[in-house]
Parts: C-alpha cells; structure tokens; sequence
C-alpha cells in the first residue's frame, strides 16, 4: 500500500517532467535532423561545425556567458555576504529578489531609456562636463542589463549557504589565531561553494542563450547562439539548423553543469 501511495506521488511529476522536458527536448533533437527541404540528413551538424560563423558565434556566447558570470558572482557574493550580517536581512532579501518580479521586457525598455541620448546616464555625463556618449547598443550596455538582471539569481544560492554556516567553524578559526581575511578564505568562502556553484548554474546557463537583450540593448551588434536560434526559427524558417544549434547549447548546458555539480557530499560522509 505504501509503495502504491509512492508511486501515485510521483505520477504527476514524472508527467511534467516527460511533457515539459523530455519531449521538447527529444523534438528538438529530432527536428536536426531535418533540412529545408524535410528531407533526414546530418547536413545541419556538417554545417554548423565547419562554419567559422557559428563556430565565432558559440565562442561568443560562451564569452559573454563567462563574463555576465564572473561580474555577477563579484557582485552578489560581496551583497550576499553583507546581507547575512545585517539586522533586517529578510527585508533587504526582498528589495534583492524584487525586480525578478517584473517582466524582462519592461527591464530592457527601462534600460533603452536610461542609456539613450537624452536618458538618465547621458544627462548624469553632461553634468559632470563627460558629454552625451554613445552607451545604447554596445557590448558594455549589454553586459551591465544582462549582469543586473542576473544578479538576484547569483545573490540567492550564496546567501543560503551562507546563513546555513555554522558560526562554530567561524570561531574555532578565530580561536586557533586566524585573521579575518585567513578565516574568510580557508574557511568560510570553501564551505560556501556549492552556493556559488549553484549560481554560476542559475547565471551562466540562461546566459549562453540570451537572444533578447541582444537585439534590444545590443542593437544585434552582440551576436550569439540564441540570437542565431531566433533567426532561424523566425525568419529564415530554417528549423532544422535552429534546433541543430539548440541541441549544441544543450549538450554545452550539460557539461557546465557537471562542471560545476557538488561532490562535497561524498567527501564530508
């Protein structure tokens, strides 16, 4: 009777896993195998490998994708750190996660707004004798929107590992004669590290297949894989080479997450 009662538990998430995962992927990976003209063939994969333009292209987004990560995780563990210390710290939680609650659009519009000639970062230029500059459609304007919006996903996962520290390793450091700096290092920043992993999964991954920030802070001067999926989904109707180029981006999402998966679980037993 108990395992009945299991296995009805699972049923209804073993059917969003199969709806929702599983076959969009298994789909996805199908539809590479088609061309233009539906015909099965392994042309779309010729093509995408011994194109420098998508080999260009995926250099791109694994170098924007580490950058966005790095600013973010220099951001958000500083943040998360100063949070676990504060008196309020669930209230400043919440102002952190608060603009995940708007939509990424609406973000990226505000942010067209700001860097525009006649916006907020111009006018703050003007007045400090710089001069209006060209901020919009730049690698720099798309990497700050792409690193702001990230951040609540970074600041999260390492906030936790630090408010689930025990404060006994913290003071037996301090007792033994470490240095805040020492203690910091040898202590609190390597047991906080499956935090960190954890958000350099939650940034790095989405941020390998941004499309949309791309063309609207990036004036398609950023050139990445998600923006070629766009391209081919919706304008060459070339869905063989788009999912082609999303099974890449799977395969890639696969290995940064092995990469990056904690086995501290097997060593600390």
């Amino acid at each position: 009777m108990t395992k009945r009662k299991t296995c009805g538990y699972f049923i209804p998430y073993g059917l969003w896993l199969g709806l929702f995962v599983i076959a969009p992927v298994a789909l996805i990976v199908y539809q590479s195998f088609f061309s233009l003209d539906h015909h099965v063939t392994l042309a779309n994969y010729a093509t995408y490998f011994q194109s420098g333009v998508y080999l260009k292209m995926t250099l791109n987004s694994v170098w924007y994708a580490f950058l966005i990560t790095l600013f973010t995780g220099l951001i958000s563990y500083p943040t998360a750190y100063v949070l676990r210390q504060l008196k309020h710290r669930q209230f400043w939680l919440l102002l952190v996660i608060l603009p995940t609650w708007i939509n990424i659009l609406l973000k990226a519009y505000a942010f067209i707004g700001i860097f525009s000639q006649d916006g907020v970062a111009n006018s703050f230029l003007r007045f400090i004798g710089i001069g209006p500059q060209q901020l919009l459609f730049t690698n720099a304007s798309f990497i700050f929107v792409a690193t702001y919006i990230q951040i609540p996903f970074m600041i999260l996962p390492i906030y936790n590992s630090l408010a689930d520290l025990n404060p006994a390793y913290i003071n037996a450091s301090l007792d033994l004669g470490a240095t805040r700096w020492q203690t910091f290092y040898r202590v609190i920043f390597p047991l906080t590290l499956p935090g960190v992993k954890a958000g350099v999964q939650a940034v790095f991954i989405p941020s390998l297949s941004l499309f949309m920030l791309t063309r609207l802070i990036g004036g398609n001067k950023v050139i990445t894989l998600g923006t070629a999926i766009e391209e081919h989904f919706l304008t060459t109707m070339n869905w063989g080479m788009g999912s082609t180029i999303g099974v890449v981006l799977i395969v890639a999402m696969i290995i940064v997450m092995q990469l990056t998966n904690d086995h501290s679980g097997r060593s600390s037993q």
